[in-house]
């Protein structure tokens, strides 16, 4: 019995799943494009840290978070569903999503994701903020290096979110519920 051929779509799928990333690495498949980004810097990780410092201390609702957790997305068009790596990603703990979860695991139930822009400042701006909101997920932040800004993405609808609230580094981020705080960015400066 003979197999029908692969889609283009099934054969990018394949293939990045097949990949041997070096250590440090990640690879990503966004909108149909595998993308690989070396490991992050320390102003990077300095900023990361602060974010779970704070979420962890002053949220409303306990929060579990992963800095290396994969999503599997909703993809536009005939492209492959898209597997994303924020840097963070905020759930209550009460979901238990991270639990037993595999490398690359659904996106329901996530409440925040995070990404500090890098090497490719406008995969974060662009593609991955239509991803998440694909993917449903009720926020996004991006904390933007090279414009020195803090963004928070909400009412994800369709390809895009539909609130968004950009403030320089230096100003309280609200987030809102069920985190239920003030973002300190005083430290980003």
């Amino acid at each position: 019995m003979a197999h029908e051929p692969l889609t283009r779509a099934e054969v990018l799928l394949e293939g990045f799943l097949a990949l041997d990333t070096p250590e440090g690495f990640r690879a990503e498949l966004i909108e149909g494009e595998i993308v690989v980004t070396p490991p992050p810097d320390g102003e990077h990780e300095f900023k990361i840290q602060l974010i779970v410092k704070q979420v962890i201390r002053r949220s409303r609702t306990e929060m579990d978070f992963s800095g290396n957790k994969g999503l599997k997305l909703q993809s536009g068009g005939a492209c492959p569903k898209n597997h994303a790596i924020p840097d963070v990603t905020f759930a209550p703990t009460d979901r238990q999503l991270f639990q037993n979860a595999d490398s690359w695991m659904p996106c329901e139930g996530v409440a925040l994701v995070v990404e500090v822009t890098s090497t490719k400042p406008q995969a974060d701006r662009e593609a991955k903020r239509r991803c998440y909101a694909r993917g449903g997920i009720p926020l996004y932040l991006l904390i933007d290096r090279d414009e020195s800004s803090v963004t928070l993405f909400s009412e994800a609808e369709g390809d895009d979110y539909r609130q968004h609230c950009t403030l320089p580094f230096g100003k309280a981020v609200a987030l809102p519920e069920p985190f239920g705080f003030e973002l300190e960015t005083s430290e980003f400066v």
